[in-house]
C-alpha cells in the first residue's frame, strides 16, 4: 500500500504532498514520531526530516505518547486526538500507535537540515497579461 509524506518546511511556510510507493515505503516501517530520515528515501538528496505525526488507514492520529504500531483507547483533553473539551472533562479517545508500520498511511515530516536542490518549483509569473476587453 502506498503512503502519503506531507512535507512540511518552516523555512518557507508551506507544505508539499509526496507519495511513496510500496516497496519504498518499508524502508520507514520501524520508525517513531521523533525520528529523523533521510532525504535519499523519499528522493530529496541533501535533506533531512523528523517525523511530526500520522494517521493510520482508519484515520485515527498518531500520538507520541502511545506506544507501538497498534491503536489504544487513552484518555485526553484538549490535544491530538481531541479538539475541544470543557475544562477538566477528559475523554477516552482511539488513537494510533507512535510506530510506523503497514497500517500507517500518512505520515508528516518537517525538513530540520535543507539540500542543494529547491524543495518547492517556483511559480512562473505571466509577464505579459491580456488585457480585459470591456
Amino acid at each position: 500500500m502506498e503512503m502519503k509524506i506531507n512535507i512540511g518546511d518552516p523555512k518557507a511556510k508551506r507544505t508539499l504532498t509526496h507519495t511513496l510507493p510500496a516497496d519504498d515505503a518499508k524502508s520507514l516501517f520501524g520508525r517513531k514520531i521523533g525520528d529523523k530520515i533521510k532525504g535519499e528515501i523519499l528522493g530529496k538528496a541533501g535533506y533531512e526530516f523528523e517525523i511530526t505525526g500520522g494517521s493510520d488507514n482508519a484515520g485515527f492520529p498518531m500520538r507520541k505518547d502511545a506506544t507501538g504500531t497498534g491503536r489504544r483507547k487513552i484518555l485526553v483533553t484538549r490535544s491530538i486526538g481531541q479538539q475541544q473539551t470543557k475544562k477538566g472533562v477528559r475523554i477516552r479517545k482511539t488513537v494510533a500507535g507512535n510506530t510506523v508500520s503497514d497500517f500507517t498511511s500518512q505520515i508528516n515530516v518537517k525538513v530540520t537540515k535543507h539540500g542543494a536542490q529547491p524543495l518547492f518549483e517556483e511559480k512562473k509569473e505571466e509577464a505579459a497579461e491580456e488585457p480585459k476587453a470591456e
